[in-house]
């Protein structure tokens, strides 16, 4: 059997609470901050969970990160 591959770019764009749940940036901070209002670049910075419809993608990405409990 092969080893199995984790994919990098998905473990520094995700993250997994203790509570298996997976989280992710919000888009849009990157650039153009300066037409948007500072409540919605604010808003931003938090982190919000990944919707239930790619949860199962995700959690492909992540192998070994406790995510599939």
């Amino acid at each position: 059997m092969p080893k199995m591959k984790t994919n990098r770019l998905a473990y520094k764009k995700l993250k997994v609470s203790a509570s298996g749940k997976v989280r992710r940036a919000r888009a849009g901070k990157s650039h153009n901050t300066g037409k948007k209002s500072s409540k919605r670049v604010r808003q931003m910075r938090r982190r919000v969970q990944v919707n239930a419809a790619n949860l199962r993608a995700v959690r492909g990405l992540l192998p070994w990160s406790g995510a599939h409990s």
